[in-house]
């Protein structure tokens, strides 16, 4: 399946993505990127400030730590 195929909000979802992957095959594709991400136990990108983004951690601590 090519990243066009599958998500009718792609383009949209493009506009807003914050994550700084730039090889990540799920950009843009939110339904995976949360699919894969609590798999991991974590959250994705878009739900961190930037300059925490940036850093990958994206563990549920450090969401708690950011947000308090």
């Amino acid at each position: 399946m090519s990243k066009e195929e599958g998500c009718s909000n792609l383009e949209k979802n493009l506009k807003d993505c914050g994550c700084t992957y730039l090889s990540c095959d799920r950009k843009g594709r939110c339904c995976e990127c949360i699919r894969f991400h609590r798999g991991r136990n974590e959250l994705p990108g878009c739900l961190f400030p930037p300059e925490i983004e940036r850093t990958y951690d994206r563990s549920l601590a450090r969401f708690l730590a950011t947000n308090r």
